[in-house]
């Protein structure tokens, strides 16, 4: 296997760190979060102008063709910037699958907006006492030609934002479904949460809301939460890249008994753990994201995606930690931009399962004579 980037994934990669270091920088975003929610509708639409919200869509909505080791490209910048755009809901989360298991009517009515920005979307696939998207207690039934969703999805990203959210629902036969529900709907209750990143998040509340029969997906939820998955890891791989790298830029700089605080041993070695972590994200966020590409069985993608997650919750956790308390007071200062990647490190450690539920799920794979 060769994680190597191609030129046009770099090319992505360039591209969409020069727009975040313009217009995201740290003053930018202090705006931003000074307002209602924490999104930048005016650096959206310069991702679409710049045809990156297009990154992993097919050429015939107008996307480029990509595929998803494109898509946690653009996430990792997403990361480093700590931008303030709902990419991770709408790209991973509502039109991956779109694109994936969508009629070409679907493809045709969801995916040129979100090219062009004027779509936002989402999924909802955490439930009140249940982390299992494939056990939900949000139920379909049918009602005449249509569905008829009860129920509630709870920190669903984004949803204040979305025109449509994905709900997976369990339906009469057993099954779980995958509908696209309109965000303004007749029974559908959206209602904002506090984050620990302070990104828009809300919990919403189902109440006999109707789904048209033609607003249902034909894939498997499990998949769309294996990608959710990386595509967290690849946004806290950007996360804890940039953490480390302010943290490094101020320890070579501060001086204390006459010397750089980056000199001391406990410092070095404090730092070099730091590293070794971030290349363990990495490799294993990039692993998981390359077997996709590949087309590799789901079984060993969920796999890998959740070591990948693991490392992303564990060692993001410690990274985090390090650039923080090698800053001394400064590292809490809330006008020193360190602390955004403290916040959203420890929101992506936690999100979709902390590393505990990782191992969990990882040893279940495994015969119990092999143990």
């Amino acid at each position: 296997m060769d994680f190597t980037f191609t030129e046009e994934q770099e090319t992505i990669a360039k591209l969409a760190r020069e727009l975040f270091e313009r217009r995201a920088a740290p003053d930018r975003l202090t705006e931003v979060e000074a307002g209602e929610n924490r999104y930048d509708a005016a650096l959206w639409s310069e991702l679409a102008a710049a045809d990156l919200l297009g990154t992993a869509l097919p050429e015939a909505v107008g996307g480029n063709g990509g595929g998803f080791l494109e898509l946690g490209v653009l996430l990792a910048e997403v990361g480093w910037s700590v931008a303030p755009v709902p990419a991770y809901a709408t790209l991973v989360l509502g039109a991956d699958p779109i694109a994936r298991h969508g009629t070409s009517e679907q493809q045709r009515r969801f995916l040129p907006g979100v090219v062009t920005g004027a779509r936002i979307l989402s999924a909802g696939l955490q439930e009140p006492g249940r982390s299992d998207p494939m056990s939900p207690s949000t139920t379909a039934r049918r009602d005449g030609p249509n569905w008829r969703l009860d129920g509630a999805k709870e920190l669903v990203p984004a949803a204040q934002l979305a025109d449509t959210i994905l709900i997976p629902a369990a339906m009469d036969d057993g099954g779980v479904g995958l509908f696209l529900l309109p965000a303004d709907a007749r029974g559908v209750e959206i209602r904002p949460v506090a984050t620990t990143n302070r990104e828009p998040h809300a919990d919403v509340f189902l109440d006999g809301a109707i789904v048209y029969a033609d607003d249902r997906l034909d894939g498997p939820v499990g998949s769309l939460h294996t990608r959710a998955l990386i595509g967290l890891c690849a946004i806290q791989l950007g996360v804890c890249e940039r953490a480390l790298r302010i943290a490094a830029e101020y320890t070579t700089g501060r001086e204390q008994f006459g010397r750089p605080i980056g000199s001391f041993q406990a410092v070095q070695q404090r730092m070099a753990d730091a590293f070794i972590d971030v290349e363990a994200i990495r490799w294993t966020t990039w692993h998981a994201a390359w077997l996709i590409a590949r087309g590799r069985p789901w079984g060993e993608v969920d796999r890998a995606a959740r070591i990948a997650k693991f490392w992303a919750a564990e060692a993001g956790s410690r990274v985090a930690a390090t650039a923080q308390q090698v800053h001394g007071g400064i590292g809490i200062d809330i006008t020193y931009p360190l602390h955004r990647y403290f916040l959203w490190a420890k929101h992506n450690e936690l999100a979709l399962g902390p590393a505990p539920a990782q191992l969990a799920s990882i040893g279940s794979t495994y015969p119990e004579g092999i143990r």
